[in-house]
């Protein structure tokens, strides 16, 4: 009989899809790692399995432990799902930028959630990321993950998705682009590749209000560039130490409009019901056409589902609302 022991056994090894219709003005194979076939929906299951053993084998997780953590939702979803096989309790700090739909699910799966608002400094006693850290230490008998600084969260991709991708393209990849929040997944793909090929270019797709691309290009953390923005699972207002930009060769900005605009035609072009910051890797890939050539071989990863979307850009109104044209 062929079965897994656990959900969390069927992590990985998810489908890599040439994209037809979105990307027909690029000369270049244009290819999908589409991580919502993953369990939890996301590419974050990946390292929240990774970052919960680590910590289970060096002893910072013990049984019987709380795990904390600061999400978006999908590292929530992970860390849930993990948290649920091996017997943990789970508290999830979030922000209020998020849809409601993470939420439903997150508590759905028995964890605790907490909300708090986006539109503060992230030193900011308030933040999703200075509240986490204060459960974290108040919790007794508690693990506080810190996915943004936790290497295990690159080191995931790393040993699983950085090989699955260039086995796939049985190592004709020749560019990787992907939308980047804790770095985590960017730095570990890319390091794996450089070391199979140098040649290979990694692209890292930011948001306007977002850091990245400025201090990737200057060294300078430029307060300037932070300010509210509605795209999800990518850009920060910090600089994780995930983010290796030794790695990146560039990144690129797409703005809040355009990645929902480009979410709702990945759907409706190509049947990939994907998440928000899916559509801001796909519109960024558009914007670097100019880079690709005819026998290239571009991987984009998509990070997440449609499904916790539906009542943002997948929805007419709220589209509307935003002042966001529906295509």
């Amino acid at each position: 009989m062929k079965y897994s022991n656990n959900i969390l056994e069927t992590i990985g090894n998810t489908p890599l899809i040439r994209l037809n219709k979105i990307t027909k003005d690029i000369d270049a194979l244009v290819l999908a790692k589409v991580e919502f076939f993953n369990p939890g929906s996301s590419v974050k299951d990946r390292m929240a399995l990774k970052m919960i053993e680590d910590a289970e084998n060096d002893g910072r997780l013990k049984p019987g432990y709380t795990i904390v953590e600061g999400t978006s939702g999908n590292t929530g979803m992970g860390l849930a799902l993990a948290a649920i096989v091996k017997g943990y309790k789970l508290i999830c700090v979030s922000n209020d930028k998020q849809s409601k739909e993470k939420f439903d699910v997150l508590r759905a799966v028995g964890a605790k959630v907490i909300v708090c608002p986006t539109n503060v400094k992230a030193d900011d006693p308030k933040s999703y990321y200075s509240t986490s850290k204060r459960i974290g230490e108040e919790t007794p008998n508690s693990w506080y993950v810190n996915q943004y600084d936790n290497p295990s969260n690159t080191a995931a991709h790393y040993q699983t998705t950085g090989p699955e991708i260039w086995d796939q393209t049985e190592g004709k990849i020749t560019h990787f682009v992907v939308g980047v929040g804790t770095g985590g997944t960017i730095s570990g793909v890319s390091k794996y590749l450089k070391e199979k090929n140098p040649n290979i270019k990694v692209w890292g797709i930011d948001t306007y209000g977002s850091v990245f691309k400025k201090y990737h290009e200057t060294g300078i953390f430029d307060e300037k560039e932070i300010y509210p923005y509605i795209t999800e699972g990518i850009g920060e207002d910090i600089i994780p130490k995930n983010v290796n930009f030794d790695l990146i060769d560039s990144f690129e900005k797409v703005t809040d409009e355009d990645a929902a605009i480009y979410t709702r035609r990945l759907a409706k072009q190509e049947g990939i019901f994907a998440g928000n910051s899916c559509g801001a890797a796909i519109k960024g890939v558009i914007q670097l056409k100019k880079h690709f050539k005819k026998d290239d071989v571009v991987v984009v990863l998509l990070h997440d589902s449609g499904s916790r979307y539906i009542g943002k850009m997948y929805n007419d109104d709220w589209m509307k609302a935003k002042g966001f044209s529906l295509d």
